[in-house]
């Protein structure tokens, strides 16, 4: 029998206050009541741990890279306690036919228990053979281990969206994992790389309560992909202000005013960035002075230029044109100097005595 994520934890040494303070804060990553997280408590108690395949296609591992700098909780911790990782060829120690032999055997095992993480997507031209691990096109080791596999997950835009190998032309004919797999539930965690918080609550989650956590339109968390992250970056006030970086090296740009004109995509763009942020919680793309490219939305990468001015975006009502957002705040100002002027002349005419009153004293 598998051990429980609490046996797990236990054995190395972990208190249990600890324990609950880590199913208090995934239940807050959450958006969940302190009640779930009694719940989570509960699950990981007496569950035991859930085994994943973990698969990679067309990528470049950054999607690996962000997991495994997640720091709440320690991506050791997800995978040595949490889950049991039991394949996954980028760093399970295994290689080779012993590492294949591993995948079979889990497959086996746990037919129809198992979660499979995809990180990448298959490329369907010519059979398949642009993307080939152990000599076999991924999209038919895909369909594979997919069949046995009670939900999926989409590591990234690669897997979610297509990505940049997607991208057009798109000779390879890459498409997201949803047009190959139809008959499996589907969470999408987009990003290139999504953030590894967000990765490490949407497995624990899944984990915990055996069913994948509310989803938007398109598959995503509502728990991360909510709100835009232009709705809670800390430079919305300076958008609101009509103050605006015109060039990279400008007194605004040393301000630290909104990057909107510069390109960036966060009023268009669904993700945890401005909140979660990264590396333990420390910085995001706006806030390092580079603006929001919307990676986390579908076809990023043929949206033109990561430095083309967002336009005519209607929906936001006078976000659709910066300039006018700048001109009417300049006019607001100039019309209140004005108006102080013109009050503050009135309201001395008012106490001036007239010369026929001076006259009378």
């Amino acid at each position: 029998m598998i051990e429980t994520f609490y046996d797990a934890i236990r054995r190395q040494g972990v208190t249990r206050r600890s324990f609950l303070k880590y199913c208090s804060l995934t239940a807050a990553s959450l958006g969940l009541t302190p009640a779930h997280a009694q719940k989570i408590a509960q699950a990981l108690e007496t569950k035991p741990r859930v085994p994943v395949i973990w698969l990679h296609g067309l990528e470049c591992t950054c999607c690996t890279e962000s997991f495994i700098r997640s720091s709440h909780p320690l991506a050791k911790d997800v995978i040595l306690s949490t889950i049991s990782l039991d394949f996954d060829d980028t760093i399970m120690a295994a290689a080779g036919h012993q590492a294949l032999a591993a995948l079979e055997d889990t497959i086996e095992k746990f037919k129809g228990n198992y979660i499979l993480a995809v990180e990448g997507n298959p490329p369907l031209g010519n059979d398949g053979m642009y993307c080939m691990p152990a000599g076999r096109p991924f999209v038919e080791k895909l369909k594979h281990v997919a069949e046995g596999a009670k939900a999926v997950i989409a590591w990234g835009s690669c897997a979610s969206w297509g990505c940049v190998q997607a991208a057009k032309p798109n000779p390879t004919t890459a498409v997201p994992i949803n047009k190959v797999i139809t008959n499996k539930p589907i969470i999408k965690v987009p990003g290139c790389p999504p953030i590894a918080e967000v990765m490490t609550a949407v497995i624990t989650y899944m984990v915990a309560f055996d069913r994948l956590p509310a989803v938007d339109a398109q598959g995503r968390p509502l728990a991360f992909y909510s709100l835009r992250v232009h709705d809670k970056c800390y430079r919305r006030g300076n958008f609101d202000a009509g103050q605006f970086i015109e060039n990279w090296d400008d007194a605004a740009a040393k301000q630290g005013h909104c990057l909107y004109k510069m390109g960036c995509k966060g009023p268009t763009t669904y993700n945890a960035c401005s909140t979660t942020r990264w590396n333990d919680a420390v910085s995001f793309p706006i806030q390092s002075g580079h603006g929001c490219i919307g990676c986390s939305e579908d076809a990023f990468w043929d949206q033109g230029s990561f430095y083309d001015r967002l336009t005519n975006i209607h929906v936001f009502g006078i976000e659709a044109n910066a300039d006018r957002v700048g001109a009417v705040v300049a006019g607001v100002v100039g019309a209140g100097i004005v108006a102080h002027a013109a009050v503050g002349a009135i309201q001395r005419a008012a106490r001036k005595p007239t010369s026929v009153e001076s006259t009378n004293k």
